[in-house]
């Protein structure tokens, strides 16, 4: 089986730390970077979390420092969810400095893409803005890509706005530059995670899944969602999803364009499913009961592979 090479963009971030650690063990992926940028809370915080995960993991991929702030716009935050540090609610061991890999993210990225005997797939899971200071900075990397897999994006309503999910609100113009790549892109949008949710009786059985299952399920039962919901939702880890696992999905063709000048719309994602040019594919449904049995099966191969 050739593994998919794949370059992750994350701001850990409670689902992200879920996400990446997917990725990490799964023999279908082989992952080559993670590219630590703001996004949920401060990089400061994100780059840290990223190097705790690792250590706590006993995984040894390179850590990328990457961006601090947006293209444009003043930097959010999702503190009031994730914790001040992004991973309220588990101690995970001092990060492994390391592990770090010194230089830009934009080149680095690039160096990788370019020495990749196999094209390269690119999955960002919070603000696209290494993405797309990689496209502006070194078009020519756009032929050796083979996809991108965004979670981002509202079919409906947000969550940082009610237009605007937060991922793509953290930075729309960002965004736009990735989706106007012209390489094929699939995105887990806002209403999938809100689907994929994790039951009470699952987080038991994640809980159940060995040192990995503790920590997500201590991380897990730390989110504080601003609507009140008391349903754990998963988001994130879609993405990761339907790189490996596309079956579980309903997957159709739109074209997103992202609202860069609305007063009340900044940042929102408008889905045209109608289009004759799409230039994306959107998830607009989920198996939930296969994701759920998919999501612990993955904990429980963490766990194996930690050891």
């Amino acid at each position: 089986m050739t593994k998919k090479r794949v370059i992750l963009s994350t701001d850990p971030g409670i689902d992200d730390i879920a996400a990446t650690t997917f990725l990490l063990f799964d023999p279908q992926v082989d992952l080559r970077m993670i590219v630590a940028t703001w996004g949920n809370v401060s990089l400061k915080y994100t780059l840290q979390n990223a190097l705790k995960l690792e250590t706590f993991l006993h995984t040894k991929v390179p850590v990328v420092v990457g961006a601090n702030q947006p293209l444009v716009r003043p930097a959010i935050s999702a503190a009031s969810v994730h914790g001040e540090t992004g991973i309220a609610g588990y101690e995970f061991p001092k990060e492994d400095t390391s592990l770090i890999k010194k230089g830009l993210a934009a080149t680095l990225m690039h160096e990788e893409i370019q020495n990749s005997p196999e094209k390269v797939t690119l999955m960002g899971i919070g603000p696209l803005t290494d993405f797309a200071l990689l496209f502006k900075q070194y078009p020519e990397d756009l032929e050796k890509i083979e996809e991108i897999v965004i979670m981002g994006g509202n079919i409906g309503h947000g969550n940082h706005s009610p237009f605007a999910e937060y991922n793509i609100a953290g930075d729309p113009e960002a965004a736009q530059i990735v989706l106007q790549s012209g390489l094929p892109t699939k995105i887990a949008p806002l209403e999938i995670g809100n689907k994929a949710h994790i039951t009470a009786s699952e987080l038991d059985k994640i809980k159940a899944c060995g040192e990995v299952g503790n920590m997500l399920y201590s991380l897990f039962s730390n989110i504080h969602e601003p609507d009140g919901d008391t349903r754990i939702k998963i988001y994130d880890p879609t993405a990761v999803g339907i790189l490996l696992q596309p079956e579980f999905f309903n997957l159709k063709p739109a074209h997103i364009e992202i609202e860069l000048a609305g007063r009340y719309t900044y940042g929102a994602s408008v889905m045209d499913f109608l289009s004759d040019n799409p230039n994306t594919e959107v998830a607009t449904d989920v198996d939930t009961h296969k994701f759920a049995e998919w999501f612990i099966e993955e904990i429980k191969q963490a766990d194996q592979g930690r050891k």
